[in-house]
């Protein structure tokens, strides 16, 4: 471990040889946490390791090895070795002092960024990419199929079946199909086939045109045909990229090494954030540093950072619902704007999902983290002023959490109190220059969803159980 001038770099024997499992020190009923126990499908080999878990009616299966992983509370989930040696082209990602931003605001707060970008699909969505792709490669899978946001999954995804010789299909929400292009053609490059959702490839999206033709689309609708089509390939697997219990735990990669880092820079912080689409960005930071509050009593704060148009934390319900448009999953109890719920087309296309993460709803419900909603021209407007201080462009999606970390610096100046700020820069926005060159030209829009649309989504919610409460 080493400091040089603002960065706090580790080596390459520092990463992690553990993921984290909060599932260990989250004091919550198991059901709100997990989907029930599958039954075992067939045996790939006579290891028993590449058995696979059938989930529900889904018809698309996750090793036994990945499920168990995701529903144990063995505090420590071992990396296998293959992943760690892939993960080691990259990481450890480095921790940077934002002296700059920090002089820009005036402010005594230190603020710190954990930088997921430097790798080839530019985001901490190769994190879970790579896992997953190897456990489904030992269950004996042959094509993955998943459905995409603004496209860094399916970016992340494609190239890591490539690197296991695995075929992908990826159903790419329309409106990011549109506005970044480069993003299909990082996955064409890397042999994925990429399908605009909805599409008239599915029944789903055959009904969806019917009703929408002009429809932008959205992750829930896209995981819909996703679920549909691997249903028809012979030795394939639905994925997903955020929001299930093994994809948040695959990302603690990232807080794992943040914590080794802000102990390297001799400070501890007071306000952990990550923007908030299903989860898998703000856990991966935010997970590991619960842990460390439990343990040593620290008053930090972790805030995770959502978008007006999608705001299904600080508006939304707790309540069971399914995880993709067509109901075809099975439920899971989450924050949630219903499944029907179609954002509008922000270029924050990654956070635009309708629920959230089911491990982070229980710590949300709980009061155990905060949640914040902003517009998206004060989210481009922090992002523009984070490139122009640092020289990073961050993802739309990571300028949400550029926008709450100098809210909470511009607080810290105005109150004359020191504060340690943490955030998470989960991508570059290097392939969403068409999205900050409409905030230059002053024609971005704003969308803040209207009460009745969210109270006509939530009125879709699935029937409870009347004896038991759960569906």
């Amino acid at each position: 471990m080493r400091a040089v001038r603002n960065q706090y770099l580790l080596d390459e024997d520092d990463v992690p040889t553990h993921w984290y499992n909060i599932l260990a020190d989250l004091d919550v009923p198991a059901s709100d946490v997990r989907r029930a126990r599958p039954a075992a499908g067939p045996d790939a080999d006579a290891t028993g390791d590449a058995r696979t878990a059938d989930r529900g009616s889904t018809g698309a299966n996750i090793p036994l090895s990945m499920y168990r992983g995701s529903v144990g509370t063995e505090r420590h989930v071992k990396i296998p070795d293959p992943v760690r040696a892939q993960y080691q082209r990259w990481r450890p990602t480095p921790l940077i002092r934002a002296h700059r931003l920090e002089q820009a605001l005036d402010t005594p707060a230190h603020i710190y960024y954990k930088y997921e970008g430097a790798n080839a699909s530019g985001s901490h969505k190769l994190n879970s990419a790579l896992a997953q792709a190897h456990y489904y490669k030992k269950a004996g899978v042959q094509e993955i199929t998943t459905g995409t946001g603004a496209g860094q999954w399916g970016t992340a995804l494609s190239m890591a079946c490539h690197a296991l010789d695995l075929a992908c299909t990826v159903f790419m929400v329309n409106c990011s199909y549109r506005q970044k292009p480069y993003r299909r053609v990082l996955m064409e490059l890397n042999g994925a086939r990429v399908i605009p959702s909805p599409s008239g490839t599915t029944e789903a999206g055959r009904a969806l045109l019917a009703a929408s033709p002009d429809g932008d689309g959205s992750v829930a609708i896209a995981n819909a045909e996703a679920l549909e089509h691997a249903r028809t390939v012979t030795r394939g697997a639905f994925s997903v990229g955020s929001g299930e219990n093994h994809v948040l735990l695959h990302q603690t990669v990232i807080g794992e090494e943040a914590l080794l880092q802000m102990e390297l820079a001799g400070e501890f912080p007071d306000v952990v954030i990550g923007a908030m689409g299903a989860g898998s960005n703000f856990a991966g930071l935010a997970f590991p540093f619960h842990r460390e509050k439990l343990r040593t009593g620290a008053g930090t704060r972790l805030v995770a950072v959502e978008p007006e148009a999608c705001p299904k934390m600080t508006r939304g319900r707790y309540a069971w619902d399914y995880n993709d448009f067509s109901g075809t999953t099975p439920m899971t109890k989450m924050y949630t704007l219903g499944h029907t719920f179609v954002a509008p087309g922000v270029h924050a296309g990654g956070l635009r999902y309708h629920g959230a993460a089911p491990l982070v709803s229980a710590l949300y419900d709980r009061g155990l983290m905060e949640a914040v909603a902003y517009g998206q021209k004060e989210v481009f407007e922090a992002g523009a002023f984070f490139a122009r201080t640092e020289n990073l462009i961050p993802a739309p999606e990571s300028a949400h959490a550029v926008k709450c970390a100098v809210d909470e610096a511009v607080r810290a100046r105005e109150e004359n109190r020191a504060r340690v700020i943490l955030f998470n820069v989960s991508g570059h926005g290097l392939l969403d220059l068409s999205a900050y060159d409409q905030y230059l030209a002053g024609t971005l829009e704003d969308h803040v969803v209207s009460d009745s649309h969210i109270a006509a989504s939530l009125a879709g919610l699935p029937a409870l159980d009347p004896v038991g409460g759960r569906p």
